[in-house]
């Protein structure tokens, strides 16, 4: 992370910046990401957000940013993976709900409860979800699904999960994934085999009981 120094000390960085701006976001929401509980929050001159930002709009902005690269990317990267089945491409995407790394919910659920407030960002959760759903059809056409089933299956998949992180709902990880057979059978109209199970337990270390 690159630092700037100067005769008073740190100014802190253009990312250290961003990740208290997140930080504040997640706990209390936006109205609460301004310049000086920030500066507080870094033990930083409020003068010294000036060298990385060019006002409070400008870090806005760069919030979105990182939440259009992590969340949406991830999701369409995901789709995209190299997948044997129809069910190995779903478990593919799941890989985004039970891997913070891939999809942070919090995030998500942050910038949507910006959105109620904002008709800027509200567009912008509005495009993120179209190209989501857009990358999930395109994911199930590839496997020989109709354009019509393609589509209400992607919007099946999709629309659950936001509903996960729209109303916060709370499960454990081992009640998570003993529902996973039935979501992806769901989703996919295939149950998956035990090694399809086995192979996406293991890379997120899961044992089941």
């Amino acid at each position: 992370m690159e630092q700037t120094l100067n005769e008073s000390g740190w100014r802190g960085s253009q990312e250290g910046w961003l990740d208290a701006a997140y930080d504040l976001l997640i706990e209390s929401g936006v109205d609460s990401v301004k310049i000086l509980p920030l500066a507080k929050r870094l033990n930083l001159s409020r003068t010294s957000f000036y060298w990385f930002f060019k006002d409070r709009e400008e870090l806005l902005d760069a919030l979105i940013e990182r939440w259009r690269q992590k969340n949406t990317g991830n999701i369409v990267r995901q789709t995209q993976a190299y997948a044997e089945s129809v069910v190995e491409a779903m478990f593919n995407v799941f890989d985004c709900w039970v891997d913070n790394g891939l999809f942070d919910a919090p995030f998500e659920f942050a910038v949507r409860s910006w959105a109620l407030t904002s008709d800027y960002i509200r567009a912008e959760v509005q495009a993120a979800d179209e190209v989501r759903l857009e990358a999930l059809k395109q994911m199930f056409i590839r496997f020989g699904q109709s354009e019509n089933h393609a589509d209400v299956r992607a919007r099946t998949s999709y629309l659950v999960q936001i509903g996960y992180i729209s109303m916060q709902t709370r499960e454990s990880i081992s009640v998570r994934m003993k529902r996973i057979p039935e979501y992806i059978e769901i989703y996919t109209g295939q149950a998956p085999e035990q090694r399809d199970l086995e192979r996406f337990f293991a890379r997120h270390s899961y044992k089941p009981d």
